[in-house]
């Protein structure tokens, strides 16, 4: 393997678990705060670990790419990112499916994290995409 590779993996990948158990800590925190006895379909420690593999998966395929020399990024990351949404859905199904009246909250506890994630995962690979 590329040296410069592992070196931007490693760096990603400290960075991505230190982002996602601070926000994790303030969400499990805000929730228990706010909404102590409130029961969600779709446990908060699922939703990151989802959003941490997935974001994780994107950047490494996007850097592995990169690092053989492959300079268009853009493509594949459009690419990764429609696969993503559909991975969504697939995780988000049991809610779909779900007969309670309470939804609203379950999806916002998704959806928070998911664009903050989307946030970081961008920012992140927004370096293979400015550099020639």
């Amino acid at each position: 393997m590329n040296e410069s590779f592992r070196k931007r993996q490693l760096l990603f990948t400290i960075q991505l678990g230190f982002v996602a158990i601070i926000l994790y800590l303030l969400h499990n925190y805000l929730l228990n705060a706010l909404l102590p006895s409130k029961e969600f379909i779709i446990p908060l420690w699922n939703v990151y670990v989802f959003h941490g593999i997935s974001v994780l998966v994107v950047y490494s395929i996007i850097n592995f790419r990169f690092s053989n020399g492959k300079s268009q990024v853009f493509n594949p990351f459009i690419l990764l990112m429609v696969l993503k949404m559909v991975l969504v859905v697939i995780f988000l199904l049991p809610l779909i499916l779900s007969k309670s009246n309470e939804k609203i909250g379950d999806v916002i506890n998704f959806f928070v994290p998911y664009f903050i994630f989307l946030a970081f995962e961008v920012y992140s690979i927004n370096q293979f995409l400015t550099q020639k």
